[in-house]
């Protein structure tokens, strides 16, 4: 069923397993995975990819996964119709190919790069084709939308001040022009090729796309701040904080807090999902600050040291505080009371959860 990637020397085994991580990627079960490696040996999803304003970052670290050969394979899993950075065609060949693919229709359309809005968009020309009629074009015969990275989710670095091209994100333009559409932003600099690549084989395979928040942005990736999974976390709790780079402290991977990192205000799942499949392969896991590249009122228009406010300092409330505000043993019965219900509550919820996972252990072994 899935001949092509194991002609490539990809074992069937490898294929699922990166449809697995995939799947897992976007909150779906692993038999999620093999339904998606077998949706895809059947037919491919169509996908069209728009470049505009920006790097071509994310088409980049798309292509240098690896661990097996990730980027081979997400070429694989999906049919590329159109993508100016890769195809080998250039000129009316590559034109053409755009143009039967918008006939067919149905497509995934992603979009990589902001789009200018001054002078009516002449900063911007592909084609001979203005970058606001191109995306329209190609948007109103998309089945879904998706906006990779920073720059095509709110405008990036193009939109930086003083913005002189007058650049926005795709989402922008679409809701100007009226093109009611499913639109997922998945904001990065650049993004994670998993969150696309679940993004777009959970449409494929389910026609269903993954919850949003209100920006557009999937929630399986960007509901939690950074700083809620962040592995030097602890040390934030407990007050361990690298004061310059090269300290003591930093040498031991304290938090990098006091250093300008903007893990607290961005919502992302970096600290999760490992780029390219390498463990540490993001920003604070080689010892520098988060730059809250997801986010549009930080990176770009914030000093990338410059401390921000944290909305909320202390522990989750489902946790104890490291250090809790309190008076002295025995002077308040109520406070010593409320102390006693709060560890009750935490002991009789952790109860519970280890109940419904035993239970639900159980369930799967008799099916």
């Amino acid at each position: 069923m899935i001949a092509e990637p194991e002609a490539k020397g990809v074992s069937r085994r490898d294929f699922i397993k990166v449809c697995s991580v995939a799947a897992a990627a976007v909150g779906l079960p692993a038999w999620a995975g093999e339904k998606m490696a077998e949706n895809v040996g059947k037919k491919k999803p169509s996908v069209v990819w728009l470049h505009f304003q920006e790097c071509t970052g994310c088409t980049e670290s798309l292509l240098r996964t690896s661990h097996p050969d990730v980027g081979s394979l997400i070429l694989d899993l999906v049919s590329v119709d159109y993508h100016e950075t890769l195809f080998a065609a250039a000129g009316k060949q590559i034109e053409a190919a755009l143009d039967d693919a918008k006939k067919a229709g149905g497509y995934v359309l992603v979009v990589e790069g902001a789009i200018p809005k001054k002078e009516d968009g002449i900063y911007c020309i592909v084609g001979g084709k203005k970058a606001t009629d191109s995306l329209v074009e190609c948007a109103e015969k998309a089945a879904a939308i998706i906006c990779i990275g920073s720059c095509s989710s709110w405008g990036g670095v193009p939109s930086a001040a003083p913005n002189p091209t007058e650049a926005v994100g795709a989402p922008e333009i679409l809701k100007a022009k009226g093109i009611n559409k499913p639109v997922i932003t998945l904001p990065g600099c650049p993004a994670n090729p998993y969150n696309l690549l679940g993004t777009v084989l959970q449409f494929a395979t389910f026609g269903t796309l993954p919850a949003l928040d209100e920006k557009g942005r999937p929630k399986f990736a960007y509901a939690r701040v950074i700083h809620e999974d962040c592995p030097r976390r602890p040390h934030f709790d407990a007050g361990r904080f690298a004061q310059v780079f090269g300290d003591e402290g930093h040498r031991n991977g304290w938090c990098l807090y006091k250093l300008g990192c903007k893990g607290p205000q961005t919502h992302a799942n970096c600290s999760l999902l490992d780029f390219c499949e390498v463990p540490g392969a993001w920003p604070v896991g080689i010892g520098h600050p988060c730059v809250g590249c997801t986010e549009q009122g930080i990176v770009f228009n914030k000093s990338i040291y410059e401390n921000l406010p944290i909305e909320k300092p202390t522990a989750p409330m489902a946790y104890p505080a490291i250090h809790p505000e309190h008076g002295v043993v025995g002077s308040s019965p109520v406070a010593v009371g409320l102390g006693g219900a709060v560890i009750g509550a935490l002991v009789g919820a952790g109860y519970v959860a280890s109940k419904k996972i035993a239970e639900s252990d159980k369930g799967e072994k008799k099916e």
